[in-house]
């Protein structure tokens, strides 16, 4: 049976990455630090873990090492950034750099693009030994165009350069990384806002989505031609004949199209 590590699996896309790999045949293993509280299967192996405290993370990959004895897929979805948008009454997430408050730059830059680049290096010592290996960096448009704010790009970018530099280096080993962009999913947050915010929901994917096209990701013979590309997970769906949870195939957004 592969193995995955899911970072971030306490909810949103993360936790729906743990789901549908499960689903797929995977031994899951999902962190997060409200994981105990994660309405996941019982199959899938529960580490709590705060990704901000690096010890928190060895100690996770100590666990799958010692359980597992090995581990086949990463997948990277730890971040903050969608934390405290609304602060004292007001919506900060979309204001100007000069006015977003600090905190946001450690939601999105150290609990997600540093904890990215420290569970990588964990699951790399792994994966090159083994010779084989996926690491998936959960990403998104705003590497590409300007969405939200400026912290959130820069955040976006930072993931996608990582990818593309890591699968350099690992491509030698057998190993390879991607940056997945999801579409619109039905995340907890979305839900709760899609009434007030407006959104069309009839593109979206659903949280588990993104967890059957990572597993068909990793069972690609020719996984290791995609090393270091940016991939839009609609798309890669479309390929592989991968079809959401109510049977629908979301079509593919496209940077001018997000």
């Amino acid at each position: 049976m592969p193995t995955a590590l899911v970072t971030g699996a306490s909810r949103g896309v993360g936790r729906g990455a743990a789901i549908g790999l499960a689903g797929a045949g995977f031994k899951v293993f999902a962190t997060g630090r409200s994981i105990d509280r994660a309405d996941l299967p019982e199959a899938v192996v529960r580490i709590r873990c705060d990704h901000l405290r690096d010890q928190d993370t060895a100690a996770a990959f100590e666990r799958v090492a010692s359980d597992a004895g090995g581990l086949d897929v990463l997948v990277n979805s730890a971040w903050g950034g969608y934390e405290r948008m609304v602060e004292d009454g007001k919506f900060t997430w979309m204001l100007p750099f000069w006015q977003q408050p600090l905190h946001r730059w450690t939601s999105m830059m150290d609990a997600g693009v540093r904890a990215a680049f420290v569970a990588s290096a964990h699951a790399a010592r792994m994966m090159t030994a083994a010779r084989r290996g996926l690491i998936v960096n959960i990403s998104f448009w705003a590497a590409q165009k300007y969405i939200g704010n400026a912290i959130y790009g820069v955040s976006k970018a930072a993931v996608d350069k990582l990818t593309a530099d890591m699968a350099h280096e690992l491509k030698p080993h057998g190993v390879a990384v991607v940056s997945l962009y999801p579409g619109l999913v039905r995340t907890e947050l979305v839900m709760q806002a899609a009434g007030s915010a407006g959104f069309d929901l009839s593109n979206s994917e659903s949280p588990e989505f993104i967890g059957r096209v990572i597993a068909a990701l990793a069972r690609d013979p020719a996984l290791i031609e995609r090393t270091g590309k940016v991939l839009v997970a609609a798309a890669v769906a479309e390929e592989f004949g991968v079809a959401d949870v109510d049977g629908r195939r979301p079509k593919p957004l496209t940077i001018e199209s997000v």
